[in-house]
């Protein structure tokens, strides 16, 4: 009981972690991958969450032993790998929190039935009340809400997937024949999967952030703890991408349905294909819950993009005093919000560019953080009792090997 109290106390970077995986990766990419595909797919949701554990795993390790964040250590590799995480965390300024607010404003239209207003106009509407919520609220607030927004989601998502096994697979259409898979179009598909399951890779370094925020408000746990609350979250954010994988398999493949890139009818699918299969007694209990899976993905990722803006600029123009105050962060919210707000107009409701942009660079540079990450944790800045055993490292090189080949593959495709 002990070990749960201690479990429970520490819970956040973690928990935060959960919050920002359980987005687009599954809401939307997950579902999609059962829908379209079937049972396969989950070959390529577990191959991505084993093969990219250690990336992550390696950002709590550095920084529960060193008290520095990724990105610190990134710097002390070379001034180069940090220039180039500037470079990715730059392109994520505009893209995924565009993507994750699109996909969030859709299904705010949806579960409201604000049919007469814009994408965009919900957007802003998200934008300001979120850059509220994390301006005056800070880490301590973001991380109580979201402990709650959790549990809820992981509950009715437990009671939603019960339902849908139980009433059994939708009977497949005279004539149906199986999407193929090893095509452009297929592994376009699957680095899109792979690229944002659970989550983008350079996200390993949002989690030393958050742990070092958590760490000024109460006392640092050990490594061992840290790991396990780590571990705990990520151990969930991999059985809730089978869950929705599972409920897109059994309500809509063999049906011919092809789910929309424009949000708002996504968003409109995507419940539907719930009430459509549970019944419609299901409706507000479904919208809510994917209402807010993305919301809290939203709140956690602006939260820390706006952090690793703030370390990278003091790492690369060093001065006297932080840029990380109370102020810098207020402001660097609001300006995020803005440049997304400006490309989520331009984009209007075309989700799927976005999102297929921001995958696709996120499963490319994924090999390369990684071999960055696993730099960090076997450079003389950790004691060698800590840093990761042999089959830690042997997984890492595997996860590397893979998603490389995997992108020299497609690459191959589409050249020849």
């Amino acid at each position: 009981m002990g070990t749960i109290r201690i479990m429970i106390k520490n819970l956040g970077p973690g928990l935060l972690f959960a919050s920002m995986a359980i987005g687009t990766s599954h809401l939307v990419l997950s579902t999609k991958a059962g829908a379209q595909y079937g049972w396969i797919m989950i070959i390529p949701i577990v191959l991505a969450n084993v093969l990219k554990y250690p990336f992550f795993e390696f950002g709590v390790r550095y920084t529960s032993i060193t008290n520095k964040t990724l990105i610190e250590g990134y710097l002390n590799r070379g001034i180069g790998y940090l220039w180039f995480y500037a470079f990715i965390t730059l392109f994520s300024t505009f893209t995924i929190l565009a993507a994750l607010y699109t996909v969030t404003a859709g299904l705010f239209i949806n579960l409201f039935k604000m049919q007469g207003i814009s994408i965009s106009m919900v957007a802003l509407g998200l934008f300001v009340f979120i850059s509220t919520i994390l301006i005056v609220g800070k880490y301590k607030f973001l991380e109580i809400s979201l402990k709650f927004v959790i549990s809820i989601l992981f509950v009715a998502l437990i009671v939603t997937t019960a339902l849908v096994l139980f009433n059994g697979k939708t009977t497949a259409i005279v004539g149906f024949e199986p999407t193929p898979i090893f095509n452009e179009v297929g592994i376009l598909f699957l680095i899109g999967l792979m690229g944002w399951m659970p989550t983008t890779v350079e996200a390993s370094s949002w989690v030393s952030l958050w742990s070092i925020e958590k760490w000024k408000t109460q006392d640092k746990p050990s490594l061992r703890e840290s790991l396990q609350e780590f571990n705990l979250g990520y151990f969930f954010t991999g059985l809730l991408a089978i869950f929705f994988m599972l409920i897109g398999w059994f309500t809509l493949y063999g049906t011919n349905t092809v789910l929309s890139d424009n949000s708002v009818q996504f968003a409109d699918q995507v419940v539907q294909l719930f009430t459509t299969h549970i019944g419609p007694w299901a409706y507000i209990f479904i919208a809510v819950s994917a209402f807010a899976t993305m919301f809290s993905t939203c709140m956690t990722a602006h939260d820390a993009v706006s952090r690793v803006s703030l370390d990278i600029l003091d790492l690369l123009f060093p001065k006297q005093t932080t840029r990380q105050t109370k102020l810098n962060f207020a402001v660097t919210v609001l300006v995020l919000a803005v440049i997304n707000y400006i490309v989520i107009s331009v984009f209007s409701a075309n989700m799927g560019n976005l999102v297929a942009l921001a995958t696709f660079v996120s499963f490319v540079v994924a090999p390369i953080i990684g071999y960055m990450n696993l730099k960090n944790v076997m450079s003389a800045d950790i004691d060698p009792r800590f840093r990761p055993g042999s089959a830690l490292r042997l997984l890492t090189y595997l996860g590397i090997l893979f998603l490389s080949l995997f992108s020299l593959y497609y690459f191959w495709i589409v050249i020849f």
